[in-house]
């Protein structure tokens, strides 16, 4: 693993060459660099765990790399960014995909929408290893609403989907540890503490009730006040169980309120 105690990529040797996994811009002038600690292979493949510039923004930088792996849509969503940074796969897959060098295997599959489409897991065997970016950041809130998931329904299967596998340890995309299936099961309490809360904070706060300074016909206004409140209750429920569990709860927990919120009222 290679990690700026913010973001964090992995790379695999091989008989004759290195695999990278992902290139995030903040460090990937320092990939090489790194990779040359451990041996002096070239790099010959590259793999994109998604589409996100945070994750895959600095490829360009690699220099040419003759295989680029990634999703179907991955490749869909980089040919619409049309950026330079970023290249295209070379080799795409839509359920799974099996690499083979020598003797390391590094095993693909796509698990559905949660964070984004496109975005998989990348698991080495022989190693345990798993890596599955923007879905467990071991030890830390999640970034804002759930680190951006788009479908958070899937989301939530998806950290439940994590426990059942068998790795030993998991690369997360974020933060300056590995993280473990203890990390995983503590997110899996937090998704269902949140949710309750979310749950009971909608069906207790009123909707409409008088707000001072609204003009009747404003319904955003008693939307906006409403959604606020169910926030804070949720806020509110969460907050002595977990403020000293998760690192930077007190920055992210409304955010996750909110969003939980969201998704309980129109997913």
């Amino acid at each position: 693993m290679i990690t700026d105690n913010a973001y964090q990529s992995m790379f695999m040797v091989y008989d004759h060459g290195v695999v990278v996994i992902d290139a995030p811009p903040s460090y990937a002038g320092k990939v090489r660099e790194a990779v040359g600690e451990v041996t002096d292979r070239p790099i010959t493949h590259l793999i994109y765990s998604h589409s996100h510039a945070d994750h895959i923004g600095g490829a360009g930088s690699l220099g040419l790399v003759s295989v680029i792996i990634g999703h179907s849509e991955t490749k869909r969503l980089l040919v619409r960014d049309a950026d330079p940074q970023r290249p295209i796969p070379t080799i795409t897959f839509e359920d799974r995909y099996t690499l083979r060098l020598g003797s390391q295997v590094l095993e693909l599959s796509y698990p559905g929408n949660g964070h984004e489409p496109g975005n998989i897991m990348i698991y080495a065997p022989a190693q345990e290893v798993l890596m599955f970016v923007d879905i467990v950041f071991p030890g830390w809130m999640p970034f804002r609403r759930f680190g951006v998931a788009q479908d958070i329904p899937g989301y939530f299967e998806q950290v439940r989907e994590l426990d059942r596998l068998p790795f030993k340890k998991l690369v997360g995309g974020h933060v300056s540890r590995i993280g473990t299936h203890e990390d995983v099961k503590l997110q899996i309490q937090f998704d269902d503490d949140i949710k309750a809360a979310v749950s009971a904070a909608l069906h207790s706060q009123a909707f409409g009730t008088e707000l001072d300074g609204a003009e009747p016909a404003n319904s955003w206004a008693f939307v906006s006040d409403y959604t606020a409140r169910v926030a804070g209750q949720c806020v509110t429920t969460m907050t002595p169980k977990w403020k000293n569990k998760l690192a930077a709860f007190d920055t992210f927990i409304w955010d996750q309120c909110y969003a939980m919120e969201q998704s309980l009222r129109v997913d």
